[in-house]
């Protein structure tokens, strides 16, 4: 009996291993862009001051930008954030150029604005509204946003916002934007991919 149940225990470990194997390699591979200790993969641009607090990426001040260190095309980013301060403003650049200051010209950006969360702008046009609410001092939210070739679409709290087939420019780097205002970020991930919207080739 007990060898029976050790065999039943070892197969059912064995096809659950392979099943969560299955559900890795479907979901595809993800890079974590933000260690938790400190600012490796990503470049300041410009004045601003970011640092590490208690595991999280904090914006503190500046007029700028925090980019990574790398370009990405097409992609899957997920992220966590919280504003620290009311009236906050900030926002996500998305295949953005090294041109520009403060800011990247003309660059696409989700919009970190408590009046308009969520919205998509280029350079200072606005180009997709928000629909999203603002959402409170302190509180986290999660943001997901998928870039396949021209198309983009942002989901908050795994509901989603809008679609877009406006993107302009085929690759780029993701930045923070810094507008004197703190903010914390965490949990930032990234799943590339090939255009086709399956995940990238190691």
């Amino acid at each position: 009996m007990k060898i029976h149940f050790l065999r039943s225990l070892l197969l059912g470990c064995l096809l659950l291993g392979q099943s969560l194997l299955g559900a890795d390699a479907k979901e595809g591979k993800w890079e974590s862009l933000f260690n938790g200790k400190d600012l490796t993969g990503w470049v300041a641009m410009h004045d601003v001051t970011f640092e590490v607090k208690e595991g999280h990426l904090r914006l503190v001040t500046g007029m700028g930008w925090l980019r990574t260190a790398k370009e990405y095309q097409n992609f899957i980013l997920e992220f966590e954030w919280r504003a620290l301060v009311a009236s906050y403003d900030s926002g996500i650049f998305l295949r953005a150029g090294l041109e520009g200051k403060p800011w990247p010209k003309d660059a696409w950006q989700v919009n970190l604005h408590y009046g308009v969360l969520g919205a998509l702008v280029k350079g200072s046009t606005p180009v997709v509204p928000s629909e999203t609410p603002k959402m409170p001092v302190n509180q986290w939210v999660k943001f997901r946003l998928e870039a396949k070739g021209k198309k983009l679409a942002l989901d908050v709290d795994g509901e989603r916002a809008w679609e877009t087939d406006a993107i302009d420019r085929d690759r780029g780097y993701i930045g923070i934007q810094a507008e004197n205002l703190a903010f914390d970020f965490r949990n930032l991930r990234l799943q590339e991919l090939e255009s086709s919207g399956t995940p990238a080739k190691k």
